[in-house]
């Protein structure tokens, strides 16, 4: 099977090559070890108005996804037939010709040392997004130290044809020193004032009202107490102006930071601030993405499910600590894995956050253990702590489905092996729309 995979990847990436040598689309390339995929899809939602763009799909971001985008194909699992099929479209799109995207945004990815590295040998960028490689990335298990994930990421970077454009977190202390030592045109972007891309007088929307900037106030006596989120808001600042800007069906400042990512490779392609402000109001998160979902009796959930990291799960802690409800703060948290010698510590980091703005905490598998242990230890009741094996997250949402009630909010996150998505199906109040919804609803995924 190994052998075949290596076959298919030459041949897809052979084609994928030569469709960029025959059409020479503009290349938007996204990296980093956090918000790939809301950066990607938040440049996608500000062009696809003004440009015919194609983005990865889902996370497409590996050594095969990269140029089964670039030949516009779907990823065929272990259907042989469909892979024949993909090669076939891939040579009828050489030699035959047809029409063909001006601007492809693509996004790469590293589970292991050399994958970007291979992939940015052949490809190159007009424009590379880094969106940050935070102290404990994702994969780290692999890569050993930090820094080597670091290099791994800034190898597209280096990657960037001849006047491109680097464009960065700039709030990513990391980011900031390489950008220091780099010769190419560059924008940061972030929540610091220094940033060319600022996010200022950031606030959560709620359906009858909005909340304080920066409030964290439980049950506040405000018309947006009651209110359930509906999205964020934020003013985004550049040259001395700024220019409001709403996202709705969706939380935390991933989604601002993917925003502004958006606002500054719209710079450079020349698209105005207002109509990506426009098209940002009317983006769609992707499912698992910190999407805001009703919930069983009443209740809000905010479905993280897609995969977790401790940097983003400090986030999403944050983010659920700063909306104002009548009800509880309710943390549903699964393992967090490929982290190596730092999960112990990253696991606990987690659980003395979820600790400091979780009134109910639910854990899910081995590891995450350390989460409620943490959390019992930063001073949340025993009471209110309860653990769940690796495979019990659907019995961790079947039980808390019974005691939700109104104004209760719900965090549910954890990597992508714990399938947490099966905890949000139990508490969600449309499970008839998971197919739509949730994330991992292929019958791929479902078999496993």
């Amino acid at each position: 099977m190994q052998i075949l995979k290596k076959i298919v990847v030459t041949i897809l990436t052979w084609e994928a090559r030569a469709i960029l040598a025959r059409y020479q689309p503009k290349i938007i390339a996204v990296t980093g070890s956090v918000g790939k995929t809301s950066a990607k899809d938040a440049i996608f939602a500000a062009l696809s108005e003004w440009e015919y763009v194609r983005k990865s799909e889902k996370s497409f971001n590996s050594e095969i996804g990269v140029p089964l985008t670039i030949l516009g194909c779907e990823n065929a699992w272990r259907n042989p037939l469909k892979w024949a099929s993909n090669i076939i479209k891939g040579l009828f799109l050489i030699i035959f010709g047809g029409k063909y995207p001006h601007w492809l945004i693509l996004e790469v990815g590293a589970d292991r040392p050399g994958d970007i590295k291979k992939i940015a040998r052949w490809l190159r960028p007009d424009i590379v997004v880094l969106t940050g490689v935070p102290e404990m990335p994702a994969h780290i298990e692999y890569f050993g130290s930090h820094a080597a994930v670091l290099e791994e990421k800034k190898a597209l970077a280096y990657a960037l044809k001849r006047g491109g454009t680097l464009i960065l977190n700039g709030d990513d202390i990391y980011l900031k020193d390489f950008r220091m030592e780099y010769e190419a045109d560059s924008f940061a972007y972030g929540m610091e004032s220094h940033n060319n891309f600022a996010a200022t007088h950031v606030g959560i929307i709620y359906d009858k009202g909005r909340a304080e900037e920066g409030s964290k106030v439980r049950g506040a006596e405000s018309k947006a107490a009651f209110a359930k989120p509906l999205g964020m808001s934020f003013r985004m600042s550049h040259k001395g102006s700024s220019l409001p800007v709403s996202i709705y069906r969706t939380l935390g400042t991933p989604r601002i930071y993917a925003a502004l990512a958006a606002f500054a490779v719209g710079k450079v392609i020349g698209v105005d601030f207002v109509s990506i402000a426009a098209a940002l109001g009317k983006w769609n998160p992707q499912p698992g993405r910190m999407q805001i979902l009703p919930g069983h009796n009443g209740s809000v959930i905010i479905d993280d499910t897609y995969n977790s990291s401790p940097v983003a799960a400090l986030s999403a802690l944050d983010t659920i600590g700063a909306i104002k409800n009548a009800g509880r703060h309710i943390g549903v948290l699964g393992d967090m894995l490929e982290l190596g010698k730092v999960s112990k510590e990253a696991h606990r980091r987690v659980g003395e956050r979820a600790a400091e703005v979780c009134d109910l905490l639910l854990t899910v598998g081995i590891r995450a253990r350390d989460i409620g242990e943490a959390a019992l230890d930063s001073g949340l009741s025993e009471n209110n702590i309860r653990e769940y094996e690796s495979k019990e997250s659907a019995r961790a949402g079947e039980e808390l489905k019974k005691e939700l009630r109104e104004g209760d909010v719900v965090l549910v996150k954890g990597s992508q092996s714990v399938r947490m998505e099966r905890a949000v199906f139990q508490i969600m109040s449309e499970p008839q729309n998971a197919r739509e919804l949730l994330v991992r609803q292929e019958s791929e995924w479902q078999n496993r």
